[in-house]
């Protein structure tokens, strides 16, 4: 028993210190690669938005006016006159226009603009030396530009060759400016962005990650990268894979050098570029560790606790349960009463004092049993004589029938047959749901013996779409409601009429409605019967309106069932809507009556 306790107790320890173990490293995980995508998601929008920032400085610094000059002045667009006019004054008012937009983005980029219109070129840099001698006329990037159609571009990290200081990797902005009045293209407006305010943007990643924290363009050039050495790349070299990227997922584990590292890869949305954040995952190891050393606490505490209380456990339990099983020996030999006691305070002769209680009831159970036993043998006799008595009445009425043909009483004859016909049709149990065309059958059968009673004062107007008699209903719905119409509508008249129509009722449900031009309901028992269609309560067993209602909604759903319309002195029409069914709704049936 101890050894049992012992294993009992073990085996969940080792299994959950093993599930806990890897479900923390994989949440730990998860938890890394989440922070590492949503850093890199959010670097992207900073940067995008830092360069959106700048196109929109570059269009209104070369179109926009100047908040200091007088809306009237022809002043009011200082890079327009500059590029018509290369004047000081022109020009001293252009260099303050964009040294106030350079100094708002706090010195993080330089704006030159080669002047195409045959003055000199305006050069904007604050932080470092410009090179007056450089012009990139001769630059395919330049050319190539002034060749397209583009009116702005961005173009990936390049040495900033404008200025005289050394790698000066910059992003170029490039923009077309044209005379406000005839569209000629009066310039060219290079805004190179510092690459270093990506780093400005990225303080939320710790300096181990900046490292890892790389641009490439669409060919997967490296665009940025806080190694500058790394820059123009391919990203392939300073991270080699084992196995190729996939670009599906936003996340991976993957080989390089030997490592595991988790991959984050985010593509932004304006620039055809995607940002690398890589991780090793070893360095989720510090709190792996930490983690696996509380998990070993935990189970040696646990395991000696285990050990402890079930030799205890053990000492105290065995006696109580000797007896105990002893006393299940004497009811397996069949004695159920005055079994010995089994002395104890705590839950095993709280258990024994239920067993003896249990052996008790056994036995009146083993008695009960048998009684039912003997019950059931007279049931299954009562049954086999039941299955004998629609045999027999069939049989009885086919002699009725011989007779009544050999002397010619065609009536009888034919109210015989119908009877015939409508008792095999209501007997058989094993299809609850048929065919509207059988249940059609069935009501023509039953009309054939009521004209006969009510010696043919009854007439029936059948309107019936012979394209919806495929379709299936419940057994003995439309029968009641017939029943109905002449029992409480037109039994005392002369010449009642009773109509029965099929028809589709939008584009998957159809109705089924009986009508008659009898006495009609008055306002009180018209309004009781929609009461009781709400909350049908008919006895169990009626095949009455209500029973049909009830089973209706049961089986096809709370949106169908019977509805009726009656005038007083004019007639009652019953209706049954139902849904377009097949042979599926069989099953349906079946199981809602299980229910």
């Amino acid at each position: 028993m101890a050894l049992l306790f012992i294993l009992s107790i073990l085996i969940p320890i080792i299994i959950m210190f093993i599930n806990s173990y890897i479900s923390s490293q994989q949440m730990l995980q998860s938890k890394y690669t989440d922070l590492l995508s949503d850093i890199t998601k959010q670097s992207n929008i900073r940067i995008e938005e830092f360069l959106d920032d700048i196109k929109q400085i570059s269009l209104i610094s070369s179109y926009g006016i100047n908040s200091y000059v007088s809306a009237v002045s022809q002043e009011n667009y200082p890079v327009q006159n500059y590029l018509g006019n290369a004047s000081q004054s022109n020009g001293n008012q252009a260099t303050q226009l964009l040294m106030n937009y350079i100094t708002m983005k706090e010195r993080a980029f330089s704006v030159y603009i080669y002047n195409l219109n045959g003055g000199r070129d305006l050069l904007v840099s604050t932080n470092k030396p410009v090179d007056y001698t450089y012009h990139p006329r001769n630059e395919e990037w330049f050319r190539d530009f002034l060749d397209s159609s583009d009116i702005i571009r961005d173009l990936p990290t390049r040495i900033d060759l404008q200025t005289k200081q050394d790698d000066n990797w910059a992003i170029y902005h490039l923009r077309k400016i044209f005379d406000l009045e005839d569209g000629k293209l009066l310039g060219v407006m290079v805004v190179s962005i510092d690459i270093d305010f990506i780093n400005k943007v990225n303080k939320r990643l710790q300096k181990s990650n900046r490292s890892a924290f790389t641009i490439v363009d669409e060919n997967d050039r490296v665009i940025f990268n806080s190694n500058y050495a790394s820059i123009d790349r391919p990203f392939n070299e300073i991270f080699p894979l084992k196995d190729q990227i996939n670009k599906e997922q936003a996340r991976e584990v993957v080989r390089s050098g030997g490592k595991s590292y988790i991959l984050i890869h985010s593509a932004f949305e304006q620039h055809d570029w995607t940002t690398y954040l890589y991780m090793p995952v070893e360095e989720l190891a510090v709190e792996g560790n930490m983690l696996m050393r509380n998990l070993w606490t935990l189970v040696i505490a646990l395991v000696l606790f285990a050990v402890i209380s079930s030799i205890y456990l053990s000492n105290v339990i065995t006696r109580p349960i000797k007896q105990l099983m002893k006393n299940m020996t004497l009811v397996e030999q069949g004695k159920f009463d005055n079994l010995p006691s089994v002395r104890s305070n705590d839950e095993i002769g709280l258990l024994a004092k239920r067993f003896e209680h249990m052996s008790s009831e056994l036995k009146q159970l083993v008695e009960r049993i048998y009684q039912e036993q003997e019950e059931k043998a007279e049931a299954e006799i009562r049954a086999l004589q039941a299955q004998i008595n629609p045999h027999f009445l069939y049989n009885t009425l086919n002699s009725v029938k011989w007779i009544a043909s050999m002397q010619r009483a065609d009536k009888i004859v034919e109210m015989t047959e119908a009877l015939i016909s409508i008792l095999r049709y209501s007997s058989k149990v094993e299809n609850r749901i048929v065919k509207i065309s059988e249940e059609m059958d069935n009501i023509v059968h039953y009309l054939t013996i009521q004209k006969v009673r009510y010696f043919n004062r009854i007439s029936v107007d059948y309107q019936l779409d012979e394209g919806l008699l495929h379709y299936e209903i419940l057994k003995l719905s439309i029968q009641p409601l017939v029943e109905n119409a002449i029992f409480h509508g037109i039994a005392d008249q002369e010449d009642g009429l009773l109509t029965i129509t099929v028809a589709p009722h939008g584009e998957h449900d159809l109705i089924i409605a009986v009508s008659d031009n009898g006495i009609g309901m008055d306002e009180d028992t018209a309004l009781a019967l929609r009461q009781a269609l709400k909350e049908p309560a008919s006895p169990s067993g009626s095949i009455g309106v209500y029973n049909v209602h009830s089973r209706i909604r049961r089986v096809f759903g709370e949106a169908y069932g019977i509805t009726f319309d009656s005038v007083k002195g004019k007639g009652t029409t019953f209706t049954i809507t139902i849904p377009r069914t097949g042979k599926g709704a069989m099953r349906h049936e079946k199981g809602a009556d299980r229910r």
